[in-house]
C-alpha cells in the first residue's frame, strides 16, 4: 500500500505532520478528518521513503550501537517530556537530534508507527537491539496506567544504576589489566630478545646447564622459531571456547563458573543478586504480572545459568507453589534475600523488601570494586616474583658456576 506524507491543522489551530498508508489521496482525508485534523497538504511519501532508505543504507556494522549513556538520556528526557504533558509523538520527534545514528534512525520509525496508530511499547518492541523486553515492559504498564512518566523515572533510576556499576567495574579492573599486559609484554620480549644472547654466551662455555636454564632455551626457542604453532593454538583455543559458550549449555556453564572464580566471583554473585532484586521490584511495582515479571527478570540479570533457575522457578509458580518455596529451592539467593522474600511475601510488601535489598548489594558490590585492586595486587605481585625467581634459577645460576668454575 502507498504512503502519504500530509499537513494539517488541530482542532486547536496547531500544524501537525506526517505520513499514513493509503490507497490515495481521497482516503487519507478521510482518515485525518477522523483524527479531527484539517489536511492542508497530501503528499506522495515517495521523497520519506527516499530519505529513509538512505539513513537505514548509512547503517553498516561500522555503525556504533546505542549505548548505556544514550538510553539514560532517553529516558530521563522522556520523563521530562511526559510530565509536562507534550504528546508522546511531538516528543520522540524532539529526540530524533540524537547523535546516535542507530536511535534517531529507530525513534523515526517509532514515530512513524505511532503515526500510523500503534501504541508506544508496540512501537519500542519493534527495534529489540535497542529497547529490551524490560524497557518495554514497563512502558507498556506505564501507557495502561496512565502513569508513563512515572515508568520512564523508573527506568532512568535503573538505568543509571547500571551505568554506574559498569564505571566502577572498569575503574576496578583497569590496574589488573594494565599489568597483565605488561608481563605478557615483558615474557614476549625476554623470549626474542634477551635470553637468545644468554643462550650464545653459554654455547661458547660448552657447559652442561641446569634444567630451568635448558627450559628457558627451549621456550625462548620455541617463541622465535615456532611462534606460529602457538599463535595457531590460542586462536584454534578461542575459537573452540567461543563456540561452545555459545551453545545453551556452554554459555549457562560458563555464566556458572564465572560465579565460582575466586576473588571477583563473590562480587559478580552479589551484582547479580543486586539486579535480580532491582529489577524484580522494579517489574512488581509496575504492576506486571509475578509470572511474566520473572520472565523479564531472567533477561534483564544477563546470566544465563541464574536465567534458567529463574524461569524455573517461573514454571514452578505456575503450578501453584510459593514465590518464598521456590526461590529456597533454586539455590540461588543469599539468607538475606530468601528472609525479604518470605517476610514480603506475607505481608504483601515484596517489591519493597526486594528494593531494599537490592540497595544492600549494591552498596556491598560498591566496596568490594573498592577494595579489588588491593585484592589482586597480592596475586599480581606473587605472578612477578615467580617470574623473577625463574629467570634467576634459568640464566643467573650457570652464569655464577661458570664464574666459580673459572676462579
Amino acid at each position: 500500500m502507498p504512503g502519504f506524507s500530509y499537513k494539517g491543522r488541530l482542532s486547536n489551530g496547531d500544524i501537525t505532520q506526517g505520513s499514513v498508508d493509503a490507497s490515495d489521496e481521497n482516503t487519507v482525508a478521510k482518515m485525518l478528518s477522523a483524527r479531527a485534523i484539517i489536511p492542508i497538504e497530501i503528499l506522495p511519501n515517495e521523497r520519506l521513503e527516499q530519505s529513509t532508505e538512505k539513513t537505514t543504507q548509512a547503517i553498516n556494522f561500522l555503525t556504533p550501537n546505542v549505548s548505556l549513556d544514550e538510553l539514560v538520556i532517553f529516558s530521563r528526557q522522556m520523563y521530562s517530556l511526559t510530565k509536562a504533558g507534550i504528546p508522546i509523538i511531538r516528543a520522540v520527534s524532539g529526540l530524533t537530534t540524537t547523535k546516535s545514528v542507530r536511535l534517531k534512525v529507530a525513534l523515526e520509525d517509532i514515530i512513524a508507527s505511532l503515526e500510523k496508530g500503534r501504541n508506544f511499547s508496540s512501537a519500542l518492541a519493534q527495534h529489540p537491539d535497542i529497547f529490551n523486553q524490560l524497557f518495554v515492559s514497563v512502558v507498556h504498564v506505564g501507557e495502561n496506567t496512565g502513569r508513563l512518566d512515572a515508568a520512564f523515572l523508573q527506568l532512568a533510576k535503573y538505568l543509571e544504576r547500571e551505568q554506574e556499576t559498569r564505571k566502577q567495574i572498569k575503574a576496578a579492573t583497569r590496574y589488573p589489566t594494565f599489568v597483565i599486559i605488561a608481563i605478557t609484554a615483558a615474557i614476549v620480549i625476554l623470549n626474542i630478545f634477551v635470553i637468545p644472547i644468554f643462550a650464545n654466551m653459554f654455547d661458547k662455555f660448552g657447559t652442561e646447564l641446569p634444567l630451568m636454564t635448558r627450559i628457558l632455551l627451549a621456550t625462548s626457542n620455541f617463541f622465535i622459531n615456532q611462534w606460529y604453532v602457538l599463535v595457531g593454538l590460542i586462536l584454534v583455543s578461542v575459537f573452540i571456547t567461543k563456540q561452545y559458550i555459545n551453545t545453551q549449555d556452554g554459555l549457562i556453564k560458563w555464566d556458572h563458573l564465572k560465579i565460582r572464580f575466586p576473588v571477583i566471583g563473590p562480587i559478580i554473585e552479589r551484582s547479580l543478586l543486586a539486579r535480580f532484586s532491582r529489577s524484580f521490584s522494579m517489574m512488581l511495582k509496575s504492576g506486571v504480572p509475578l509470572t511474566t515479571a520473572l520472565s523479564l527478570v531472567a533477561d534483564a540479570v544477563s546470566n544465563a545459568y541464574m536465567a534458567e533457575s529463574i524461569l524455573k522457578m517461573r514454571r514452578q509458580i505456575e503450578k501453584g507453589e510459593s514465590l518464598t518455596r521456590v526461590s529456597v529451592a533454586s539455590s540461588l539467593f543469599t539468607p538475606l534475600v530468601l528472609q525479604m522474600i518470605s517476610v514480603g511475601e506475607e505481608t504483601g510488601r515484596v517489591d519493597e523488601l526486594l528494593e531494599e535489598v537490592s540497595d544492600f548489594y549494591e552498596r556491598e558490590v560498591d566496596y568490594d570494586l573498592a577494595s579489588l585492586t588491593s585484592k589482586i595486587e597480592p596475586i599480581l605481585i606473587s605472578v612477578v616474583a615467580v617470574l623473577v625467581l625463574i629467570l634467576a634459577l634459568g640464566i643467573f645460576t650457570p652464569m655464577w658456576d661458570m664464574m666459580g668454575a673459572v676462579s
